[in-house]
């Protein structure tokens, strides 16, 4: 059931008072009423709005605009909102480069931010407004260490871009970089791709990361019904951030926080959408650290647990047809939402940032029309029986690492190891002509201690694709993958090889084996000869040795435990 109505015995105001009603604080009272309260706002509850907006990339280049939406709702529901600021890091202009190392970090770098802020600033709720990938799971993280009342609001997804008749995606401009070094595309259309892939503001179109992990969100009950659908520039966007002060004001006076809504059997939700939908492999390291920041133990074997039993309904990009603004044109997230509950895979009874259950939410929510639309298909027809990611052990991956199988590549691979220290060599490898059909190309010395930063080999991927080798090479990695990533991939391998894991130890021409319906990942040798590299191994010096991504490499967890920064030995 719903939360009960406590309105009148919670104060709304029980952080921000500390600031606006305590005499022995004349100076923040004296900033405050320097920015423009008045004495009727000093008795108001005060809601932060972090706003991850910036003019360099698209995913983010409008949530400046919409944060003022999202502060006009608060104010219009007598609270006072206040507009503050937190990085972002565009993976997709940093995919390929030194700077794709900076990703990851600006995930926990944004959760000790908002933190801070709210934190220092006593603000009563938060409202976070996400764009690029890692915006969403540190939100997240920083609500569910503040636990006071908060709601994110996704930025939204970018419309398709088109040349030629052709729809076009971010992932279309990677692949095109493997086309043109395979000359199967003219200059004219390589810069037609470019120039055409990106045709306005909002996140990358597919289920690739921002959009997986907006529905994740969604699913988790901490976004309000169809945020993570809701195309950036849509008037639904624009009502959502005005209706966002209202909603947190029922949050404030019923007192419902993070660890109300972010329970165990609310991640469990959230991974049956993420396997529904045929998400990205970053959710698992995602969830993960999400689940610690209010104290559930989530792993990697859960979402195993999930994709034992949850099929793949959606036919979207990258390895389907599909645009998250076709699905928004169908009904969206909650439509999905609804066909799972009356196949009863989610748990109703679980709350949400509207005050409501799951259940209560999609009571009304129209079900989906199989006969009208082909982007969810019913349980009788899926995509995939089962989910498609699935988590493998083995001597290169004790601690488990994490592929993504739509079916389409095959269940298994078996082939020679071409080893590469770290992306930029496999280009030139592909350019030099050393990988070839049936290879399992390894890249290497790329976690979250070796690059260090865990980048996504997006580029590398996208490049094999676009050289013609997408079907019939495998790519494992102790790196991680773009949601754009399709192919028989593995990834999150661990412990990484910086850590001495199995991958350290692989040599060119080695037999590599990968299972994925026994959930295994081997190299070939003998017990005797794995032990003897191990033995004459040495642990390589740390490629940084200041700044932000050395205090990384030291603090960081393995991809199994969520790459946080806040568990120290």
């Amino acid at each position: 059931m719903s939360a009960p109505d406590t309105t009148e015995a919670i104060e709304l105001n029980r952080y921000s008072k500390t600031f606006t009603q305590d005499p022995t604080q004349p100076a923040a009272q004296a900033m405050l009423y320097g920015i423009g309260l008045t004495d009727d706002d000093m008795q108001k509850p005060q809601v932060g709005v972090a706003s991850m907006g910036y003019d360099g990339n698209t995913c983010n280049m409008h949530l400046n605009d919409l944060a003022k939406i999202i502060k006009q709702g608060i104010w219009d529901a007598e609270m006072v909102g206040l507009i503050f600021h937190t990085i972002g890091v565009s993976d997709g202009m940093s995919n390929g480069t030194e700077g794709m190392r900076y990703s990851l970090v600006s995930r926990d770098i944004i959760a000790d931010s908002i933190e801070a802020v709210v934190g220092a600033q006593y603000y009563d709720g938060v409202i976070t407004l996400p764009g690029c990938d890692k915006n969403m799971p540190g939100s997240i993280m920083a609500m569910g260490r503040l636990n006071r009342p908060s709601i994110m609001v996704y930025g939204g997804t970018i419309k398709p871009g088109h040349w030629k008749g052709e729809d076009l995606n971010i992932v279309s401009a990677f692949e095109a970089l493997g086309q043109k070094m395979a000359g199967t595309i003219s200059p004219e259309d390589f810069m037609g791709v470019i120039k055409n892939a990106c045709p306005s503001a909002g996140a990358c179109g597919g289920i690739y990361t921002a959009n997986t992990m907006a529905a994740a969100i969604e699913a988790l009950g901490m976004s309000l019904p169809y945020s993570s659908s809701n195309p950036a520039l849509s008037e639904e966007k624009k009502a959502e951030c005005l209706a966002a002060g209202k909603a947190i004001k029922i949050l404030l006076a019923k007192d419902i926080k993070p660890t109300d809504i972010m329970t165990r059997e609310a991640f469990e939700n959230a991974i049956v959408v993420i396997m529904v939908l045929g998400g990205s492999t970053n959710a698992v390291l995602h969830l993960i650290a999400m689940a610690k920041s209010v104290g559930i133990k989530i792993t990697q074997d859960d979402f195993q647990a999930v994709s034992n039993r949850i099929p793949v309904l959606a036919d979207m990009k990258p390895s389907g047809k599909y645009m998250m603004e076709d699905l928004h044109k169908v009904g969206g997230v909650p439509a999905v939402m609804k066909y799972c509950w009356d196949q009863g895979w989610l748990h109703g009874h679980c709350l949400t940032v509207t005050g409501k259950t799951i259940a209560e939410n999609l009571q009304e929510i129209p079900s989906i029309n199989f006969d009208t639309q082909k982007i969810i298909l019913p349980v009788e027809n899926p995509i995939k029986a089962t989910g498609h990611l699935q988590i493998l052990y083995g001597n290169l991956a004790e601690g488990g690492s994490v592929a993504k199988i739509t079916g389409k590549e095959g269940t298994s691979f078996e082939g020679p190891a071409r080893v590469f220290d770290g992306e930029f060599e496999l280009i030139h490898g592909i350019q030099s002509g050393r990988v070839e059909k049936g290879d399992v190309v390894v890249i290497r010395n790329v976690g979250p201690k070796g690059a260090p930063g865990m980048p996504e080999m997006l580029k590398p991927t996208s490049a094999i694709f676009g050289a013609g080798l997408g079907s019939s090479v495998a790519l494992i990695t102790d790196g991680r993958f773009s949601g754009g990533t399709h192919g028989f991939v593995v990834g999150h391998i661990t412990p990484e090889a910086y850590d001495g894991g199995g991958i350290a130890f692989v040599k060119d021409n080695d037999r590599i084996f990968i299972d994925a319906i026994n959930r295994t990942i081997n190299v070939m040798i003998s017990d005797e000869e794995f032990a003897a590299r191990k033995a004459a191994w040495v642990k390589p010096a740390l490629k940084v040795t200041k700044g932000v991504l050395y205090r990384y490499a030291k603090t960081v967890t393995s991809a199994a435990e969520g790459c946080v920064t806040d568990e120290m030995e």
